[in-house]
Parts: structure tokens; C-alpha cells; sequence
């Protein structure tokens, strides 16, 4: 018998009853939709009871003006199987509001998790509670915008260059701003 993604929402369904908020399929791809509050909890069933080993990618998806919540949280899962059949695909969603854009951090269940989270908190301003260093990855630390949501204004500039300055500065190097 070899293990798919039904298999996957069986076992959740039954050891984690209400986690699944929603289930989706579009082309053979499972996606489930996961109370925030319970995130960890469904990603260690999948980690120590199902071999989910692999934590692909962390993203997050900002939907301003679409749908509400505003936000989702996408965590896309990898099960290496003993045959290639058993090898299953699993992304899981969680979603977040505007006032409350924080969700458990799962880098205690996939150390992978780590640098994923630090960009998404980057880019979209969402917290990972429990992160052992949530700190910015690629924007400098007193950036105060977050560049992949959809309110960020590319045209204004002065936020990026004013903190661009000052790193600069911090660092001695000979600059002088353009006239």
C-alpha cells in the first residue's frame, strides 16, 4: 500500500480533530488550511508520525483588497517515501489578519524553517513566535517598511535611503549624499 496525501488527512483528521480549516486539491496538489493556533502541533504529527522530513519553503502571501484574511502563511512539505510513489507533496496554509500577524515559529519541528521564517518576517512583517534569532535577513534592522506587501510604495524612496545612509555611516565608509 503506498502512502498519499489522504492518507495524510486521515491521520491528522483523526489524532488532531479541527485542525483542517479547509482542504483544497487543484491538480493533484493537496493544500490544507490550518487554525494558526495549531500549526505546530499538525507539523510535528507530520514530522514524527508520517516522515514529513523535509520542510521545502516558507512563504507568505498578501492579499490586500482580494480576500479577507489579508494574509496567508504557506509552508510546503516534502515526504521522502522507500518507493517513488510514496514520495507525497503536502503544502499547508495558515491564515492571518491584519491585527494579528503572528503565528508559532516551526523551526523546533524542521531546523530548515530558520532563514525561511527570518524572510518572510522580512519581507512581509509577520512574527514566528518562538524563533530563536527573528531578526531581518535582508533589509537592514531599522527598516521600518516591509517590501513584498502589496501597500509597500516602490516610488518612495527616502525610507530606503535614508537607511542605506545611515548603515554607511556606521560602517566609516567615505559617502556624501547626491545633491
Amino acid at each position: 500500500m503506498s502512502f498519499d496525501t489522504k492518507t495524510a488527512v486521515g491521520s491528522i483528521n483523526q489524532n488532531l480533530p479541527g485542525c483542517i480549516v479547509e482542504q483544497e486539491e487543484f491538480r493533484g496538489e493537496t493544500t490544507l488550511v490550518i487554525k494558526r493556533e495549531r500549526i505546530e502541533d499538525v507539523a510535528t504529527h507530520l514530522k514524527e508520525n508520517l516522515d514529513f522530513k523535509f520542510i521545502v519553503d516558507v512563504t507568505a502571501v498578501d492579499y490586500l483588497g482580494i480576500k479577507s484574511p489579508r494574509y496567508e502563511v504557506v509552508y510546503l512539505l516534502h515526504r521522502f517515501g522507500a518507493d517513488y510513489d510514496d514520495n507525497v507533496r503536502l503544502r499547508l496554509k495558515v491564515r492571518l489578519t491584519e491585527n494579528e500577524l503572528r503565528v508559532s515559529s516551526l523551526t523546533g519541528v524542521w531546523k530548515g524553517a530558520d532563514w525561511l521564517e527570518r524572510e518572510v518576517h522580512d519581507m512581509f512583517g509577520i512574527e514566528f513566535e518562538g524563533h530563536p534569532d527573528l531578526r531581518r535577513i535582508l533589509m537592514p534592522e531599522d527598516y521600518d517598511h516591509y517590501p513584498l506587501r502589496k501597500d509597500f510604495d516602490v516610488r518612495n524612496r527616502e525610507p530606503s535611503k535614508k537607511s542605506f545612509e545611515r548603515a554607511l555611516r556606521e560602517v566609516g565608509a567615505d559617502y556624501k549624499p547626491a545633491s
